[in-house]
């Protein structure tokens, strides 16, 4: 037996077909070009002659943020190319314990949700980061770059591990992004383990991004369009 009554969905759906049909084909043409051209605004703030997608949506303890600085110093170093020629991006998103997702976010969110203890992120003396440990590191923070290694912790690291966080890669150019999906899971996620209601959980989420974040509707689209534009690939 069929049913004429419209579910909310379907009824919402069809009030924007109502509304497109009114207003004309032309109108919703040019709607439709002005939200994908604000999807992609963010490719516009990747400048230089040499540009780098970095996928990684899990955070392998910081390693991808140390290829990001890898590739920027070895440009400088090797091949003389100034920080203002060279353009890269790095992603955020993914899903569970070792993803990247929570990297976008502040201190509060990682206090709040305690990102570390979920994460299984320990600091040198074995407690749980209650900060987002790869924005802003420092020299005893190496000791994640030594687990990632599983090696022992070296002066070496420690010496680069201030160099890689978020905020200095961001003052050399590069670019980090967040993926809207992946922050709704990531809501819902947090909501299942009773962290909250949903709705409250991803007001604070969208408050407490890392300055310099843009969210992008899906990663997947946005690595699809960073190529379009002649970003290489790199994938972590």
């Amino acid at each position: 037996m069929s049913s004429n009554k419209l579910t909310p969905r379907r009824g919402f759906l069809g009030q924007v077909a109502v509304t497109a049909v009114v207003a004309g084909l032309p109108w919703r043409e040019r709607d439709v070009a002005a939200a994908q051209q604000s999807h992609e605004d963010w490719i516009g703030e990747v400048s230089g002659s040499h540009k780098c997608f970095f996928d990684f949506p899990n955070h392998k303890q910081g390693f991808p943020l140390v290829h990001i600085f890898n590739y920027i110093s070895t440009y400088a170093s090797a091949y003389g190319v100034g920080n203002e020629r060279v353009g890269t991006v790095g992603t955020f998103y993914g899903g569970g314990p070792a993803s990247s997702i929570f990297m976008g976010f502040n201190d509060e969110i990682w206090s709040k949700y305690k990102v570390g203890e979920y994460a299984g992120l320990e600091d040198s003396e074995g407690q749980p980061y209650t900060r987002n440990v790869f924005n802003r590191p420092t020299s005893d923070d190496s000791i994640l770059l030594a687990r990632g290694l599983q090696a022992p912790n070296f002066g070496a690291l420690e010496a680069a591990m201030p160099l890689v966080g978020i905020e200095k890669l961001q003052d050399m150019g590069t670019k980090f992004i967040l993926c809207n999906n992946a922050l709704n899971s990531w809501v819902f996620e947090l909501e299942a383990r009773g962290k909250g209601m949903a709705a409250d959980i991803e007001a604070a989420l969208r408050a407490n991004l890392l300055p310099g974040v843009t969210i992008v509707p899906a990663m997947v689209i946005a690595i699809e369009k960073a190529q379009e534009a002649g970003l290489s690939y790199n994938k972590q």
